[in-house]
């Protein structure tokens, strides 16, 4: 999992400290899936809660990521949060653009406010600098008026926001397909095909 330089499809993933990482590993899931590069950041925080709620192995992060996600038609490329010099810190690097999920409302209030302390933070800046799709998945309730303002903010910068609120309309009857559902709709908002859900209207 070293670093991939020059062109192609790479597609930058965030895992923050909320609850909810499920979704950031099925989004990585997907994008391998699809061929793409997986640039992935997670938090500090955001170790602890792959911990907590998906037994990763927080101690070897490499070989674990390597585990859960070798074998796959795209390839994961690993920068440690505090790599503020790794490729995707840079407007040169032709990334697709970045998603961060799930997305706490720190991290969300730092891209607001362009507070690049860290390589996930200063990234997304990337992406809005360069004009790039960038897209949040917050997961956080109830929400308070700055979490608000923060994200009207970033929307008025044409950031994406795709709260982490599964529809139920196609009945899901597992706790999977309801993630897949809101996986889904990342995948829509930046225009990437795929079968998570059935659509509104579609035959059975």
């Amino acid at each position: 999992m070293n670093e991939l330089a020059g062109t192609g499809r790479h597609w930058v993933l965030g895992i923050t400290g909320a609850s909810g990482s499920i979704y950031g590993i099925r989004l990585a899931e997907e994008l391998l899936n699809e061929g793409f590069s997986v640039h992935l950041v997670v938090s500090n925080a955001g170790w602890r809660v792959l911990k907590e709620e998906m037994d990763f192995d927080a101690s070897g992060r490499e070989a674990e990521l390597e585990r859960r996600f070798g074998g796959r038609a795209g390839r994961l490329i690993y920068h440690p949060v505090a790599d503020i010099g790794a490729s995707i810190a840079s407007g040169s690097f032709r990334a697709e653009g970045m998603i961060v999920a799930p997305c706490s409302m720190g991290t969300l209030s730092s891209i607001a406010h362009g507070s690049s302390d860290n390589l996930m933070t200063r990234a997304a800046d990337v992406m809005l600098k360069e004009g790039r799709p960038l897209v949040l998945v917050p997961r956080e309730t109830p929400l308070h008026a700055i979490h608000l303002e923060n994200m009207l903010k970033l929307s008025r910068l044409g950031v994406k926001m795709v709260p982490a609120m599964p529809a139920f309309y196609h009945r899901p009857g597992t706790l999977a397909e309801a993630v897949d559902f809101l996986v889904g709709k990342v995948l829509d908002s930046v225009g990437i095909g795929h079968n998570l859900f059935k659509r509104w209207g579609e035959e059975t």
